[in-house]
């Protein structure tokens, strides 16, 4: 089985963005630049955050767009991102119809989520998981 993180219950969420230290810390810096989740605010704590993260689609438009198969389909739904591939058009920014897929502007390159789970294990409020969804494979 493959893995892909969900969101679990939103309405927990205090917009803390440990889970964004958390996957940026994973790949070697500090803050929340380099995060491949994000929180942000729909009217702070009276109205809520929203967690935008890879929704791992079974036919995602990021990997339709790219020119070069910088970004490919992934067992189970979502994408691998090959960034030696990468001509750093965009196109894959722009057509993930969730924002989930970030931008880095040092390397030019988008930055998308490897479902390693990292963000789950620090959610004190348990707003997202790390859930097993069936591969095409079996």
């Amino acid at each position: 089985m493959v893995k892909r993180v969900s969101v679990i219950d939103v309405e927990r969420c205090v917009g803390c963005q440990a889970c964004m230290f958390a996957c940026t810390r994973r790949f070697g810096v500090g803050g929340t630049g380099g995060a491949r989740i994000a929180v942000r605010s729909v009217g702070g704590i009276k109205r809520g955050f929203v967690v935008i993260v890879c929704r791992a689609c079974p036919d995602p438009p990021c990997a339709r767009v790219c020119p070069t198969d910088a970004l490919t389909v992934r067992d189970g739904g979502g994408v691998v991102f090959h960034p030696d591939k990468c001509l750093g058009c965009g196109n894959c920014v722009d057509a993930c119809p969730y924002g989930a897929v970030f931008w880095d502007d040092a390397a030019g390159k988008p930055q998308v989520c490897v479902y390693c789970g990292v963000c789950t294990q620090y959610c004190p409020y348990e707003v997202i998981t790390l859930e097993e969804v069936p591969n095409d494979s079996g």
